[in-house]
């Protein structure tokens, strides 16, 4: 854990009007667990602005009941050592907290109960979306580009979690950790960052590759393959993706958060930036959405 960016995080939020009551930490890509997800302690008393609050320790309740959807708007983001949550609606970033139990989290992805996985470049993790506590599943490599995708795709009974190791298509096993080959990705394209996939909408994945750096494509979420190329996003390193309410969200290394909106003639994409006040050298390593978010309505 980086103790002095934690120390001047948690000095700047304090700063901007926020009474930190937990630690903060960096970014990934994907997945993890709790179906009340109380926040992560006491909140501060939040500066708010343009685009909402940065509010150290106020992580967010909510996630699916009894296997039903998601009681409260919620999509993750995070750096190296810590985990971030994106109230979709107010544009609010709190600090769920530090990692625990893991570090180097390279990705995370979300079920459709709103249970999270995280990846490291050591291991698979289920990690707590209160807390950040990360519990080990296995040890070994997995991919920086992490999501399940809805059951009838990869697997007709159950959803599956799946990523790109460069434009391999993998399976990963949320049980095990074991990781087995499905497709790839065709037209010269490497996966950059992150795939987000939801029931009733599309895959889509950020790419390097033929000039993008980024570009955001639409994938077959059953065999990896390209679909479409919607084009470059304006951001590079776009390390997370994730679905709202028919809003598609970045998250990119230089800590920006943007909303993604695609043109209806189906050609491009507009990139608009989520301001965060009090902005404290973010950074973004990945993010995640549960698969029944309610999807982007992509145009054809």
């Amino acid at each position: 854990m980086n103790l002095p960016r934690i120390a001047l995080l948690l000095a700047l939020a304090t700063a901007a009007g926020c009474s930190a009551t937990s630690s903060p930490g960096p970014a990934g890509s994907t997945t993890a667990a709790s179906t009340t997800g109380a926040g992560g302690g006491a909140t501060g008393a939040s500066t708010t602005g343009e685009g909402g609050s940065f509010i150290p320790g106020s992580g967010g309740s909510g996630g699916g009941q009894g296997g039903g959807e998601p009681q409260i708007a919620e999509v993750y983001g995070h750096s190296p050592d810590t985990l971030y949550r994106l109230d979709p609606d107010t544009k609010a970033v709190t600090i769920v907290g530090a990692f625990q139990g893991c570090s180097g989290v390279i990705d995370i992805a979300l079920d459709k109960d709103s249970k999270l996985i995280g990846a490291t470049f050591g291991g698979l993790y289920t990690i707590d979306k209160g807390n950040a506590h990360c519990t080990l599943i296995a040890g070994g490599s997995y991919p920086n580009s992490l999501s399940f995708v809805p059951a009838g795709t990869v697997d007709p009974e159950k959803e599956a979690l799946v990523g790109y190791l460069g434009s391999t298509y993998v399976r990963i096993d949320p049980q095990t950790g074991t990781v087995s080959n499905i497709g790839a990705l065709s037209g010269g394209y490497v996966s950059s960052g992150d795939i987000v996939s939801v029931k009733g909408g599309k895959s889509l994945l950020t790419v390097n590759g033929q000039g993008c750096g980024d570009c955001i494509v639409e994938v077959n979420p059953t065999t990896g393959d390209l679909v479409k190329n919607w084009g470059p996003v304006g951001h590079g390193a776009v390390y997370g993706l994730a679905f709202w309410a028919g809003k598609a969200y970045g998250f990119d290394d230089a800590g920006e958060i943007f909303e993604i909106d695609f043109a209806a003639n189906g050609t491009g994409v507009t990139a608009t930036n989520i301001p965060i006040p009090g902005n404290p050298f973010l950074q973004f390593w990945g993010a995640g959405s549960t698969t029944s978010a309610p999807a982007v309505p992509v145009p054809k």
